[in-house]
């Protein structure tokens, strides 16, 4: 019996209305879509493992170049690597023994200072992951919340930033502004495993996936290994996020709320200073308990359209988009510098 079947079978109480790993409770419906969807992905990994996949992964992974990772392989070379090692990989993922390697973690200097950690895979964990994610897209971007605009095909920051206009046009002048705090790095595998379980019934998926979790990170030397967190700098990263944070959509969704979500960045939009106060310590509590994720408090705050910073922008009374302060200061300060240069 497996992680959901345990959880499942001791949940047997009425009135069941939650989406929740542990001790949360879930609609009887919900249940029933998942035994379904479980029934169907009983053999995910042959479509996974699949050429014209692999192809197609291989050609993603090409375009998006990149530097190599610790194997040292580049992605120059994985075209004439895959032509004659494609039948070896396709075995080692069907029969659970392809061996994920450790990441290389890279700094890059974050927009207002500091730095931010990248985990850079191989090439072949690379077009492993990516395999993945373009099997598991299939299954859960029809499903994912049409409040949710970041890593999803057809979808972008403008539109994001055009349905929040539309939002703040309606009246819902007082925006609750979320941070999650290092949220890529704060992901908790297992309850992230448990809900990738809800739905996929190919345990050989499930354990590679778990692998790639898991897989530790060369910094300064040193391997350290990873207990949470999915790197960001992965293929698969961006799905494994949506589907965490989906789970926050729905719950806003079910509320009645207003909101957009690009990636990690959230804002919810309401109509008045104390039903905005209300929703901050609500959600905030659902974030912080029932999905285990950390709230930055210094940095989340409710404010008013015009001081809003999101996705670079601000928004204006009628709902137009405007340059944020800190979109200006930084446009000015790179005019001045280039004044001198």
């Amino acid at each position: 019996m497996g992680l959901f079947d345990e959880w499942e079978s001791s949940q047997k109480v009425k009135g069941t209305d939650v989406f929740s790993a542990g001790s949360g409770l879930v609609r009887q419906e919900w249940l029933s879509r998942c035994r379904k969807e479980r029934a169907l992905t009983q053999d995910l990994m042959s479509e996974i493992a699949d050429l014209k996949n692999l192809e197609s992964a291989l050609r993603k992974v090409i375009s998006n170049k990149g530097s190599a990772g610790i194997g040292g392989m580049r992605v120059e070379e994985l075209k004439s690597w895959f032509s004659t090692h494609y039948r070896e990989l396709q075995h080692q993922l069907m029969t659970n023994t392809y061996q994920v390697t450790v990441v290389k973690e890279v700094l890059i200097p974050k927009p207002n200072g500091g730095k931010r950690p990248l985990g850079i895979p191989t090439v072949k964990d690379r077009l492993v992951q990516q395999a993945i994610s373009q099997v598991l897209s299939k299954r859960y971007d029809s499903t994912f919340s049409d409040h949710s605009y970041g890593f999803r095909p057809k979808r972008n920051a403008h539109q994001a930033l055009h349905k929040a206009g539309e939002y703040v046009a309606e009246g819902k002048n007082w925006i609750i502004d979320i941070d999650l705090a290092k949220f890529f790095d704060e992901v908790n595998h297992d309850r992230l495993l448990w809900q990738l379980s809800t739905r996929i019934g190919d345990k050989k998926v499930l354990k590679l996936i778990g692998k790639f979790l898991r897989a530790g990170m060369l910094s300064g030397g040193m391997t350290n290994q990873r207990v949470k967190g999915t790197p960001q700098g992965s293929p698969l990263s961006p799905l494994l996020s949506n589907i965490v944070l989906d789970e926050l959509n729905k719950e806003l969704e079910r509320r009645g709320h207003r909101f957009v979500r690009y990636a990690d960045d959230i804002i919810i939009m309401v109509g008045s200073e104390l039903a905005s106060e209300r929703v901050m310590k609500s959600v905030s509590e659902f974030i912080e308990t029932r999905m285990r994720l950390k709230i930055n408090q210094e940095k989340s705050q409710i404010i008013r359209p015009y001081q809003l910073n999101f996705l670079g922008h601000r928004i204006l009374k009628d709902g137009s988009l405007g340059l944020s302060q800190k979109s200006t200061q930084r446009f000015k300060a790179k005019s001045i510098f280039n004044l001198f240069i």
